[in-house]
């Protein structure tokens, strides 16, 4: 295993979608920058806003719509030699409820049609990703318009509870201690205790 350098958030660009599920990998993004004092900027030889850590570690906004997202992870990887593994690609996921996470390297890409561009520029499929639940509307017909739409009051708050969680993971992640990273991205979060009557 090893230590990222390069964490991409997933989302699409411009007002219209700013508040759309589909922009979870964004809204995570957002957070760590401020986490990390780190400034954005749009960069564009590599299609995205663009920043780093004090310990060179690189963050990417694609700006190129999501089915392209490749474009601006490949030509980043690219220039600054980054090699699969050492990407971490966070996005909003379907098949996991708003509130929860997974994390995991490699594997399928779930119709997610980010990771389908970025597998495709990348040649591989083994980089790790960082899966933010938005929940699934129930009907595959309706996948469409449910991740272009912003979620229900509920919903935000548990996806931004998961963000928290999410950005609690960085320290172990940056030590490369995976597994830990894993074992609590992946652990369903406790339901909160009831409060007690005076």
């Amino acid at each position: 295993m090893t230590v990222p350098r390069l964490i991409v958030g997933l989302g699409n660009p411009g007002r219209d979608y700013e508040e759309t599920r589909h922009n979870a990998g964004f809204w995570f993004c957002a957070r760590l920058a401020q986490a990390w004092g780190a400034s954005l900027a749009m960069e564009s030889r590599f299609h995205g806003v663009v920043g780093k850590n004090a310990r060179n570690v690189w963050m990417l906004l694609p700006q190129t719509f999501m089915n392209r997202s490749g474009q601006a992870v490949g030509a980043l990887a690219r220039f600054h030699r980054i090699e699969p593994a050492e990407i971490l690609v966070v996005h909003d996921e379907l098949d996991v409820p708003p509130g929860q996470l997974r994390l995991k390297f490699g594997g399928g890409m779930g119709g997610h049609n980010g990771l389908k561009d970025i597998t495709s520029h990348l040649g591989t499929q083994d980089y790790w990703r960082l899966r933010i639940g938005i929940g699934h509307p129930g009907d595959r017909n309706e996948v469409v318009n449910y991740v272009l739409q912003p979620p229900r009051r509920e919903e935000q708050a548990d996806i931004d509870a998961a963000i928290e969680r999410a950005l609690d993971l960085m320290p172990l992640i940056e030590k490369d201690d995976w597994n830990a990273a894993i074992q609590r991205a992946n652990t369903k979060p406790a339901p909160p205790k009831p409060q007690e009557k005076p």
